[in-house]
């Protein structure tokens, strides 16, 4: 039986309109007992979805062919839309995806090395109005936030992609466009819909939620006990550089928020990640290595060193340069002399700007 293309694409309303993406098992449930159905079929209904990433056969389900009838008359599958994708030369896919409210994301699925196993990363905002100077995804400022209907509809449209190569999704990142904590009431909602083992069973340690240092979010974050990871955009180990290319840190300081992340992993046990973006001749000298580690003496965090990936002149209208391999590698030697566990992101899709950084595309989609 087709699905019908209807108009609308948020909350459940009063006509009966809406998208599945939308709903949660409770909600579901209200639905189906508001149609003279048991609430009992809502648990296979959205498993069925979920796996399906995005799609329920009908034919895997016990509901009948009443309810399926039902569903399809009165609800939409992923509303959203794939407008373009482009692959990698190493596998990475990114996809920008349009919403029926206007607006469009880049979200990217990334092979593993693993032939079974792909990670994906989602945005939570239309822009960002971080404004970090070598960042892409702050070019046209904030556009709106997303909600978790459309949050979950990049993980739909990635779990597919997953799927057609074979391959299972392990882990999601909130590290695309936008600040996830600056949306974190529908980052919140989508999560429990994505990791939730009864609906699309991702599992909450795989979900990793990045922010650049919103100080109370980062509390709220641990305050939501999902067990799921923090990582912290921190780019630099002292106020003065860091404000210079994270506009953010001139209403927290480093230390306001390295303090934040420690409760973080005092309260939740989770080892924090802290991205830190290597910039030829800004945060990348000797001293700013022995810095870091200090900042993070006896804190239990993992530091992800990523080489700069080219996105043309800042906001400033600076224009920044990766740093040599040599001097790259002395940073990581420094910070593991003084016991900091740290590693360097594998560059994955540079390729068609789908590495850290490169997202920016947010032309509303008719």
């Amino acid at each position: 039986m087709p699905w019908p293309r209807l108009r609308g694409h948020g909350a459940f309303l009063g006509d009966g309109l809406a998208a599945l993406s939308d709903l949660d098992l409770a909600g579901l449930e209200d639905a189906l007992a508001a149609g003279g159905f048991v609430r009992s079929h809502a648990g296979p209904l959205l498993r069925e979805f979920y796996r399906g990433a995005g799609e329920i056969d009908f034919s895997r389900l016990r509901c009948g062919p009443r309810i399926a009838a039902w569903v399809t008359s009165r609800f939409e599958p992923v509303g959203s839309t794939i407008q373009r994708r482009v692959v990698s030369n190493d596998g990475t896919v990114k996809l920008l995806i349009g919403f029926p409210d206007g607006g469009a994301v880049e979200s990217v699925l990334m092979p593993s090395h693993r032939p079974d196993r792909a990670a994906c990363c989602v945005s939570s905002q239309i822009g960002c109005a971080m404004g970090c100077d070598f960042c892409a995804s702050t070019r046209r400022g904030l556009e709106r936030n997303l909600t978790a209907s459309e949050i979950v509809e990049q993980f739909l449209h990635l779990k597919r992609e997953a799927d057609a190569l074979g391959r299972r999704l392990t882990s999601l990142v909130f590290m695309g466009m936008g600040e996830p904590l600056h949306n974190l009431d529908q980052v919140l909602c989508a999560i429990k819909r994505i990791a939730d083992p009864d609906l699309g069973g991702l599992g909450w340690r795989q979900v990793t939620v990045s922010t650049v240092g919103i100080v109370p979010g980062i509390a709220r974050l641990a305050e939501a006990d999902l067990n799921v990871n923090l990582a912290l955009s921190l780019h630099a180990p002292d106020d003065h550089t860091r404000a210079r290319i994270v506009p953010v840190n001139r209403r927290y300081s480093v230390r306001e928020i390295v303090a934040a992340a420690r409760i973080f992993w005092e309260k939740t046990g989770r080892i924090v990640i802290i991205e830190y973006c290597m910039l030829d001749g800004i945060n990348d000298s000797d001293e700013q290595a022995e810095m870091l580690a200090s900042l993070l003496d006896g804190f239990r965090a993992h530091v992800n060193l990523i080489p700069y990936n080219n996105v043309g002149a800042g906001l400033s209208g600076a224009a920044y340069q990766q740093p040599s391999q040599e001097r790259m590698r002395a940073f990581a030697r420094i910070l593991g002399a003084r016991g900091v566990v740290a590693h360097f992101r594998d560059r994955r899709g540079d390729d068609v700007s789908a590495a850290c950084g490169q997202l920016r595309e947010t032309a509303t989609v008719s």
